[in-house]
């Protein structure tokens, strides 16, 4: 492996392309897992408490259509572990030690459990007891809780890594402290929030659903039941997503100050530092408080990122030419190591004291221009703004469909049932971008601060990677369309 070479700028655009492409089709078939897993667990527990079958018959219905997202779901995730090696080899040289492990415990441990138990949850039915069946539901959603935990733990630690050590000797990052990889606060605030909004779009696409049969005039008893239970789950789920996403913002201003100047659009940061809603109207001093907490909190800017800044505490943060400089120089004491390791130890060991005093900025030393260190600030911007503004939007639909249903209006309520119908597609946008602002945020690092893209692609043809881009585009699409015709046609067919 040459760590050293950057490779032709096409071959990284493909590649992001293409693993861009694999994590948002893989994206619209996880969080209805995760949704569904709750709310069907839910039911069950319903019927096994009360031994009413009608909640048993409402279990199935939702498991079934489970069975069908689950199914789909799990050939994308393959892929796009599988891209790792193929499209980005080099990352996976440089830190597999460390971002191998979460990934393999995924695969033995959450994984496992979602096969074996899964099979249980569908055939087990008047073949195993009722208390074994109902553990056999909720061992699955767990397993696909854990499943989606330890990934979230392998993304976090691309947004913060921790628990390393750089070794010249391997070229690689080695890891030190496992707990600090699998439990940082980062891990966990995303784990929360992540889960939080798949549980979100399980309870809006149960209340959609639901509103539709009752649109055509089907399955009263258990359209009603339904929207019950979803709506108050989804409720709960939207409040874990509000607080989550306020200590992500803490997280991400200590962390990635970048990604959070990008997403607000701000060019020069300051204490009382403004909240954009949308340019051109903004809230005095609301981003310092949900950066800081404090309303008199600094939050830097784009350019104060670039040019280097001073807080009001006296805190001196560098430039992005100091911190290239440093990168070149650990960039040349890590060749001038490798060189003379076996021929000069004592020149090797002056090297590697260099590498050490300066790897902190060791990814820095690839990138070309300062510039380069910008995301695209409007697609962050705005992303971020379609999230939070969706999100919203879906909340207060929650709210009235719970309330429609509690005060016996929702049959009738023909707006509700239209306004739920749309929420389906709102809430697959508003976690798509939600993951536009995380990835695009963290641009143009591939591990923050420590791997650019430039230096983490597989030496691969430009051509290759378009052509399995495009082969990729057929099959995922086909997928999809394979997925919602046959819910479509599961939910059409269905008779309660």
């Amino acid at each position: 492996m040459n760590l050293l070479t950057i490779l032709d700028p096409a071959t990284i655009d493909w590649s992001r392309a293409q693993f861009a492409l694999t994590a948002c089709y893989h994206w619209l078939f996880v969080p209805l897992t995760l949704g569904l897993a709750l709310i069907m667990g839910i039911m069950e527990t319903i019927y096994y408490i009360k031994r009413d079958d009608f909640w048993k018959r409402t279990a199935q219905f939702w498991m079934k259509l489970f069975g069908i997202n689950f199914a789909i779901g799990v050939a994308t995730g393959l892929i796009l572990e599988f891209e790792f090696g193929t499209n980005w080899s080099n990352y996976s040289w440089f830190v597999g030690d460390i971002f191998g492990a979460p990934l393999a415990i995924e695969g033995i441990v959450a994984f496992f459990m979602e096969a074996t138990f899964i099979a249980v949850m569908f055939f087990g039915w008047n073949k195993v007891s009722r208390g074994f069946h109902l553990a056999s539901t909720w061992l699955t959603g767990i397993g696909a809780t854990l499943s989606a935990w330890w990934i979230l733990v392998a993304n976090a630690w691309m947004q913060h890594p921790v628990g390393m050590e750089f070794n010249p000797e391997t070229v690689r990052n080695e890891m030190v402290d496992f707990l600090a990889v699998a439990f940082s606060p980062t891990a966990v605030v995303k784990f929360f929030h992540t889960v939080s909004c798949g549980w979100m779009t399980g309870a809006v696409f149960v209340v959609g659903v639901s509103c539709w049969f009752l649109l055509k005039q089907r399955n009263r008893q258990l359209a009603l039941a339904s929207v019950k239970v979803a709506s108050i789950t989804g409720l709960v789920a939207t409040l874990i997503v509000m607080f989550t996403g306020d200590q992500s913002g803490i997280s991400i201003a200590r962390e990635q100050p970048m990604k959070l100047a990008a997403a607000e659009g701000l060019r020069q940061g300051g204490t009382q530092a403004p909240f954009s809603i949308v340019p051109g109207i903004e809230v005095p001093g609301m981003l310092s408080i949900l950066a800081t907490h404090d309303p008199n909190g600094y939050v830097p800017g784009i350019d104060n990122l670039l040019q280097g800044y001073t807080t009001p505490d006296g805190q001196t943060f560098p430039s992005a030419e100091d911190k290239m400089a440093r990168g070149r120089k650990a960039l040349a004491a890590f060749t001038d190591f490798r060189t003379n390791r076996l021929s000069d130890p004592a020149r090797a060991a002056e090297a590697r004291a260099e590498l050490q005093a300066n790897v902190d900025c060791f990814g820095y030393g690839y990138i070309q221009q300062p510039a380069d260190l910008v995301p695209p600030v409007w697609l962050v911007y705005w992303s971020f703004r379609l999230m939070v503004g969706l999100g919203s939007l879906l909340m207060l639909i929650l709210i009235a469909a719970w309330w429609l249903q509690h005060k016996g209006r929702l049959e009738n309520a023909r707006w509700m049932h239209y306004a739920a119908l749309a929420a389906i597609p709102m809430v697959y946008v508003a976690g798509q971008a939600g993951w536009v602002v995380a990835e695009v945020g963290r641009q143009p690092w591939a591990i923050q601060d420590l791997l650019p893209l430039n230096a983490a692609v597989s030496q691969m043809s430009p051509t290759g990677v378009a052509l399995t881009f495009f082969l990729f585009v057929v099959v995922f699409t086909a997928l999809l369309a394979a997925e919602v015709t046959i819910m479509c046609k599961a939910i059409k067919n269905h008779q309660a």
